[in-house]
């Protein structure tokens, strides 16, 4: 798989209510040793983000995140846009990840930014 495809597997867990297919979307794409941070939380390891996201899922019922961006890299680092979206289609927030990529090209850290960039 190539890094934009690695990617959107990682989105995909975000959306998968289903822990298990959530796990196996999260095999092809976290690193076993990876790190996730953003502000409401961390997470340190597959079987954390796992967690994570399924307390996400309990807490935003029916809300769905999507990228609204390809991924732009520059070495091993990667970002990308996304959307948070409620059941009623409104967008809740948005904001943008960043990340490394491990040696294996799977994703070994992620950290995200809500919202827009702050005014100077």
């Amino acid at each position: 798989m190539d890094l934009q495809e690695i990617v959107n597997a990682y989105g995909a867990s975000w959306n998968e209510i289903d822990e298990e297919k959530r796990r196996k979307l999260l095999e092809q794409s976290w690193a076993d040793d990876a790190i996730y941070q953003d502000p409401t939380g961390r997470a340190e390891g597959r079987e954390a983000l796992v967690a994570h996201i399924g307390g996400f899922q309990e807490m935003m019922p029916g809300h769905t995140i999507d990228a609204t961006s390809a991924v732009d890299t520059h070495g091993n680092v990667f970002r990308f846009a996304w959307v948070m979206t409620g059941p009623d289609g409104a967008v809740a927030l948005e904001g943008m990840d960043f990340g490394t990529v491990a040696p294996d090209g799977r994703l070994e850290s992620i950290t995200g930014f809500f919202g827009p960039f702050p005014d100077l």
